[in-house]
């Protein structure tokens, strides 16, 4: 936006608005460019906007596969790699691979690049305050200093967090949630299914930071256990890997899957569909029941789900609701698609150069 546009909306005066461009200018973390318009005459208006030259590495390490993706302070994703693995990985697999890819990504960067660290989305619970897993069920990692361990290994600064708790958050403030305070928001994952509540526009933490785990709320009396070992809950019943299982598929993604469910499937595989579906129908009725949220925005594996047969999930989803608060209840799919996770774990090296921009540190594309 312009700087009188800025100084609307901060409410500050144009001085106190021109030292501050001017300040963030010198630090390289914005930019200021004529506006792309032909009307009007003069001189066009300058734009502010972030620099694209100041980016973050962001890290989702799953069963199948780790992902590293370059992004930038406007939350773009201008570079991304994926690497598949044969077996579950280690946390020192995990962060070796990481390593290298990081080293990859690095190497490719133009040398006028600055790194402000690195977000991991971890699908487990996370200790936010000294980077340790836990528990990440799924990965088989029990109290793990997964932050240390890459810190140690790239230089670079490390912040980690619950990958579902992340995408909450960027669907929030850059995809399906804008406008929003009041969020349900469910993901399914190769690591299960996790979620995250945001009530008055804030992220629910809980007492000790594990608030949102709704993949693990009981359901049903079925005796199956989810990856936590729980019986009958929603991550029991609804697993990505029954589905790659039922077509015969060793590996695939979200956009992959959608565009096989695009074509006509068997009957197996047909009836586990409409099974999953109804018992997200349900899960999904009990957190309106219990949260009365404006919007519940359903993301990753999920997302595939209510793309193959919404009118089911709809229709399913409203018996097991009141009716009360289905009033102007809006759901659907979240926005920010295969980014999801990769903007929102860029999100947490980003915030502490957001509020203290002159004393955070930089670190230049070529290094360690």
């Amino acid at each position: 936006m312009s700087r009188s546009a800025l100084t609307q909306r901060t409410g500050l005066n144009r001085s106190t608005i021109s030292d501050l461009v001017t300040e963030l200018q010198e630090l390289g973390l914005i930019i200021e460019s004529e506006a792309n318009t032909t009307q009007g005459v003069g001189r066009p208006s300058l734009m502010v906007s972030f620099s694209d030259e100041v980016v973050v590495f962001a890290v989702n390490p799953e069963t199948d596969a780790t992902t590293v993706g370059v992004v930038t302070l406007s939350g773009k994703v201008i570079d991304k790699v994926r690497h598949t693995h044969s077996a579950v990985p280690t946390p020192t697999e995990s962060v070796e691979t990481a390593t290298r890819l990081i080293a990859e990504l690095r190497a490719k960067m133009p040398t006028t690049f600055r790194i402000a660290g690195i977000g991991v989305a971890i699908p487990g619970q996370i200790r936010v305050e000294d980077g340790v897993v836990r528990l990440a069920p799924h990965l088989n990692w029990v109290e793990v200093p997964f932050a240390r361990m890459l810190h140690q290994q790239t230089g670079l600064p490390v912040f980690i967090d619950n990958d579902a708790s992340l995408g909450s958050i960027a669907e929030r403030d850059l995809g399906a949630g804008r406008g929003f305070s009041e969020i349900v928001y469910l993901f399914g994952g190769a690591g299960g299914i996790g979620g995250g509540v945001i009530h008055g526009g804030i992220l629910l933490r809980g007492a000790a930071g594990y608030a949102g785990e709704l993949g693990h709320v009981r359901i049903s009396d079925s005796p199956r256990e989810d990856y936590s070992g729980l019986q009958g809950t929603l991550e029991s019943l609804v697993q990505r890997d029954d589905l790659l299982a039922a077509l015969k598929i060793d590996s695939a993604d979200d956009a992959q899957l959608e565009e096989v469910l695009s074509k006509p499937v068997s009957t197996k595989v047909q009836k586990l569909l409409e099974s999953q579906i109804d018992a997200l129908a349900i899960a999904v009725g009990n957190y309106v029941n219990i949260f009365n949220p404006e919007i519940v925005l359903i993301a990753g594996y999920l997302a595939v789900l209510h793309s193959y047969d919404r009118d089911r999930l709809l229709s399913r989803f409203r018996w097991s609701t009141l009716t009360a608060p289905q009033d102007r209840l809006l759901v659907k799919t979240a926005e920010l698609g295969p980014n999801l996770l990769m903007i929102g774990a860029a999100g947490l090296p980003i915030a502490p150069l957001l509020a203290e921009p002159a004393i955070t540190q930089l670190f230049p594309a070529r290094g360690k």
